[in-house]
């Protein structure tokens, strides 16, 4: 057994690039060993801004030899069939030989393969994995790029290292032959650097100031430059993104920590944080109070003579050129207040059917104001209904009106936060035309909160602008705030109504204009604010002047999302599929969806709920044989020859209540067996208990009342005859079957669940 050792030695590797080529590299390696027949074990690999190294312990230093057997066609087959399988097995047609399969002389080619040196394997395995090689982008270089048959790689190759034990493994690939030498580190370290072995790689690369292990270079920038932070009394923010993305660009770490000029500080600190961050790949500090401190980290790439006072002096000075670009920026975007800039949105285009951004903003601002009218995102009235504040457990009152005078506490009526909510949603978008937010995308949104609060506008207006775009990801904080929450809210309904209204809807993969996120997004804001009415009333706002069936659309969209969403946290879909509809559309209120489908996937991990779902699958397999429509079937014997002709019928109403009475009066006209009473009276005890129960939103205990069903069902299909002779027997058995299926349905839509 023995160790190798690769090393593919390059210009510059971009950082980006280094964690996809690792994987790349060992996908490769063990892709060739395999096919080798070589059990490759232990494999690290290492990246370096200028290498790619390969180590793997315990490799045989040869193959076995092996006989390998292939079955062939019959003994009398076509020649052509024949010789396919002569060209496929590799063999001649004399050396096949003939065995008796099932009664019939069979040609099988027997190939022996003998063993090979490992070596002469990795020999052949190392220009396939180089050429094989798949980077982002690559390039061609030399005079040998003129041919598209020449090598790509992500930068010129330059060397290549290859060891198998003590022995170079030799090839040869693009000119580059593969050999023991390898350099150190571009400005420490002159001449080459002999290999011995796997073993003594990393050490002798260290030697020449180059850690080639890019853990270590991250653990090593994490920590240096913590340190050096509080040397100087501050507090790194932390940034592994960061830490990972200077590790890709040294060999030789060394964080050093600078000064830029205090008046910087005006400009907003995440402008100042981002421009470090992006453009020169800075960290940024924090004093004692938590505030940006006019610090920066740069990781150097050399140990300077001088401790790196003339690599820190450089740094700053390309830092506050950058800084002066983002003072500038802000110094000209606040001219304008955020309506002047918002004129600027008639200029682009949101999508061709759906206008521009500032039809969009002008959608927004009407449907935000509607959502706090209508006391939807309002905290007086958000848990109004039974049950109250799903987090917090308290009620919030029955009346469900808010008082539209001043309320105390913070002093707003509804009126001043609609009027708010429409504010913020007209200014929301404006900062996409300004200068600062041109140079910086990413802070949209935030920089329009910087400059609604500089130009006096209220904190809400402020807050809302800065935080329409919330919650963007999983991990994102999800706004509370009403204003905020309106302005969100309908920010990304307007996106799911149009977008599904023109017809432009996900499919597959495919999600231009991210639909579920949007989707996602307004589940997390509904739940996280008790928010309780159904997304078609919205659509309804919406879309007043055409029909309402992209709000439909939307809603099943947004369960459906809702049901991925439960699924991911261990709630079958198929729970929340019947905790969703029930026919009805009473449970579009996403709030009562998630708590009634963890109640009850609760309830069917039970025995009870177990067999009462047995129970429910056999009452209405009966019902759908039978074809048993209840009282609805039995309109017929009115006579007429339409059998709703006169359903509606205020005249006849009576008359058909009196016959109905007496209809059903027949079916109790015997003795009920014993198990058919004991249904009809937990039946008579369950509906009323499991109707209080989901009209409290206790769902929990409305499974508990369908509990006490379970053992009346059982009872009642091992003891009774549905399907009696007698006509108001099977009648009367056939209702009950319905009125126990109509109960579990007032629970949940159990036709819906698996098993």
């Amino acid at each position: 057994m023995s160790d190798f050792l690769l090393e593919l030695r390059s210009e510059e590797i971009p950082a980006r690039m280094q964690a996809g080529a690792r994987a790349e590299l060992e996908k490769l390696f063990r892709r060739e060993m395999d096919a080798a027949g070589v059990e490759a074990g232990e494999i690290t690999v290492w990246s370096t801004p200028r290498r790619l190294a390969l180590i793997a312990r315990g490799l045989p230093l040869a193959t076995e030899a092996v006989s390998e057997e292939l079955k062939g066609p019959p003994v009398g087959a076509p020649d052509q069939a024949v010789d396919g399988f002569c060209r496929k097995a590799g063999v001649d047609k004399a050396d096949l030989e003939t065995r008796e399969v099932k009664g019939r002389e069979t040609y099988f080619a027997v190939k022996n393969v003998p063993g090979r040196a490992t070596a002469d394997l990795l020999a052949e395995a190392i220009p396939a994995i180089i050429r094989d090689f798949s980077w982002p982008k690559s390039m061609r270089w030399g005079g040998a790029s003129i041919s598209t048959e020449s090598l790509r790689w992500v930068r010129p190759l330059s060397g290549i290292v290859a060891l198998l034990g003590d022995e170079v493994v030799e090839c040869e690939v693009h000119g580059v032959t593969s050999g023991a030498v390898t350099l150190g580190h571009r400005f420490h370290h002159s001449g080459d650097i002999t290999v011995g072995n796997a073993d003594d790689y990393a050490m002798k690369l260290r030697a020449g100031h180059v850690i080639v292990d890019h853990q270590e270079r991250q653990d090593l920038i994490r920590s240096g430059a913590a340190k050096v932070a509080s040397e100087a009394g501050l507090r790194l923010v932390e940034d592994e993104g960061l830490v990972i993305e200077n590790a890709g660009l040294t060999e030789w770490p060394v964080p050093l920590l600078g000064r830029f000029e205090e008046d910087f500080l005006e400009v907003p600190p995440e402008t100042i944080q981002l421009t470090a961050r992006v453009n020169q790949k800075y960290f940024v500090c924090e004093d004692e109070k938590g505030e940006l401190a006019n610090a920066f980290i740069c990781t150097a790439n050399i140990e300077a003579e001088d401790g790196g006072a003339r690599v820190v002096d450089g740094n700053r000075k390309v830092l506050a050129a950058r800084l002066s670009d983002a003072r500038f920026f802000w110094d000209v975007d606040r001219k304008k207040t955020l309506a002047e800039h918002a004129k600027g949105l008639e200029r682009i285009t949101f999508h061709e059917k759906l206008g521009t951004v500032a039809d969009k903003v002008e959608r927004v601002a009407k449907l935000a104001r509607w959502l706090v009218e209508e006391e939807i995102v309002v905290p007086h009235t958000r848990h109004s209904r039974e049950g109250g504040n799903p987090d917090s457990g308290g009620g919030t009152g029955n009346s469900g009106q808010l008082d539209p005078r001043p309320r105390g506490g913070d002093g707003l009526s509804r009126e001043d936060l609609a009027d708010m909510a429409e504010q913020a949603a007209r200014l929301a978008k404006a900062d996409l035309v300004t200068e600062m937010v041109g140079e910086f995308p990413e802070l949209q949104g935030l920089m329009g909160g910087y400059y609604a609060r500089a130009e006096g506008l209220p904190d809400e207006v402020a807050d809302a602008i800065r935080d329409h775009y919330k919650p963007v990801g999983q991990g994102d904080d999800v706004p509370t705030a009403p204003v905020t929450v309106a302005v969100s809210l309908a920010d990304k309904l307007d996106t799911l109504f149009g977008f599904f209204n023109i017809g432009e809807l996900p499919t597959g993969s495919k999600d231009p204009f991210a639909l579920r996120r949007a989707a996602i997004a307004v589940i997390r804001l509904i739940e996280a604010n008790g928010i309780r009415v159904l997304v078609s009333e919205m659509a309804r706002y919406w879309n007043t002047d055409e029909t309402v069936g992209p709000g439909l659309q939307v809603e099943d969209f947004l369960h459906d999302r809702l049901g991925v969403m439960m699924k991911e946290a261990g709630v079958r879909y198929d729970v929340v599929q019947a905790s969703t509809d029930l026919g009805t559309r009473l449970d579009g209120d996403i709030w009562r969806v998630r708590r009634r489908a963890a109640a009850l996937q609760d309830f069917l991990g039970t025995e009870d709920g177990a067999n009462l779902l047995a129970g429910y699958k056999r009452a209405a397999n009966i019902l759908k044989k039978e074809d048993w429509h209840g009282a609805e079937g039995e309109i017929a014997r009115t006579g007429e020859e339409d059998p709703l002709a006169i359903v509606d019928d205020p005249d006849l109403k009576a008359v058909v209540a009196a016959k109905m009475e007496q209809r059903h009066a027949s079916e109790l006209s015997y003795a009920a067996e014993p198990a058919e009473k004991a249904l009809m009276d937990a039946l008579a005890n369950s509906e009323p208990a499991a109707s209080r129960a989901i009209a409290a939103e206790d769902f929990s205990a409305a499974m508990a009342a369908l509990a006490a069903l379970r053992a009346p069902i059982d009872r009642f299909f091992e003891e009774v005859t549905v399907n009696a002779d007698e006509e108001n027997k099977r009648a009367h058995r056939l209702d009950l079957l319905a009125r126990f299926r109509a109960a579990v349905h007032k629970v949940a839509d159990f036709s819906r669940i698996e098993g």
